[in-house]
């Protein structure tokens, strides 16, 4: 059965994106987010599927019913963070305050030569992974990830120039592992987002803010196979220009004894929830995201 999230179709216009690649580019980072205020309300207003999904988590994760205001906040942070791709992409770090936590531990990896996977959610920008990543000369970053349901973004994003374009590996494909495998062989890092399966039966129900919801084990599994280190890995938008980027061991299937692909999945949800309830505005999937376990 397809997973909820596949059956959301995007919600994006071509010509406005590039409106808002050309705004951000051309006028500046203070007058792009000035346009934002506009585009959420709208959202807000005509996207009542993404508002009613924005509204049940907020209960969730604050613990009380959210009013519109809560709503408006989740949809402009998710806002605030595509805007800032194209800064982040483009390499323009000057403009942001990032605070890494946990980079010694990646640093320590990629000194030994030993790649690492990178799991993380939809959960602030895993775009800010590039600041600290520039410092590490050849370092390459592989996204791992399935790009049709944003498709109109990726293209608008990757237009802004080759500095800009990522290294995709697409999930769903015979040759993703062998790529993944690649690129932690040459010491890279890969990272994926492990809070949306393609399909139900590629996940698993665990409990997440009071209730079970379904996370895909295909991740886990794949770096089970490769015996790859894991870190989990979210970006948090913090207001105005500040970011704080964390990196937290996760599991290791290269040590023995090895962890099973469940047990490291329940630790990836229990370290999801915790940054969601640290920082409840940053989690973006606007869906029903426990709809399935309830039906």
């Amino acid at each position: 059965m397809t997973a909820a999230w596949r059956r959301v179709p995007e919600r994006s216009h071509r010509l406005a994106l590039r409106l808002m690649r050309w705004a951000a580019l051309t006028l500046g980072r203070r007058a792009a987010r000035a346009v934002l205020h506009p585009i959420v309300a709208y959202y807000l207003v005509f996207a009542p599927r993404a508002r009613r999904a924005s509204g049940q988590y907020l209960a969730r994760v604050l613990g009380r019913p959210a009013p519109l205001g809560a709503r408006y906040r989740h949809f402009h942070s998710f806002a605030a963070t595509v805007l800032d791709r194209v800064y982040l992409l483009d390499e323009r770090f000057e403009l942001f305050d990032i605070a890494v936590h946990g980079e010694a531990l990646l640093e320590e990896r990629l000194r030994r030569g030993a790649g690492a996977l990178l799991l993380g959610a939809h959960l602030g920008s895993f775009e800010a992974l590039r600041a600290p990543g520039r410092r590490v000369t050849g370092l390459r970053i592989a996204m791992v990830m399935y790009e049709d349901n944003a498709r109109m973004l990726n293209e608008t994003l990757a237009a802004l120039g080759p500095a800009a374009r990522q290294d995709v590996i697409t999930l769903g494909r015979l040759d993703s592992m062998l790529r993944v495998r690649d690129v932690l062989s040459a010491g890279g890092v890969a990272g994926v987002l492990g809070d949306r399966a393609l399909a139900d039966d590629d996940s698993r129900a665990v409990p997440f803010l009071g209730a079970p919801a379904r996370f895909p084990l295909g991740p886990l599994r794949m770096a089970a196979m490769l015996r790859a280190q894991v870190l989990f890995m979210a970006g948090l938008y913090l207001g105005g220009n500040r970011y704080a980027l964390h990196l937290e061991p996760l599991c290791d299937f290269g040590a023995e004894p090895r962890p099973a692909p469940e047990s490291a999945l329940e630790a990836y949800v229990a370290c999801l929830e915790r940054h969601c309830r640290a920082t409840p505005y940053n989690w973006f999937n606007f869906f029903d995201f426990w709809a399935d376990d309830a039906r």
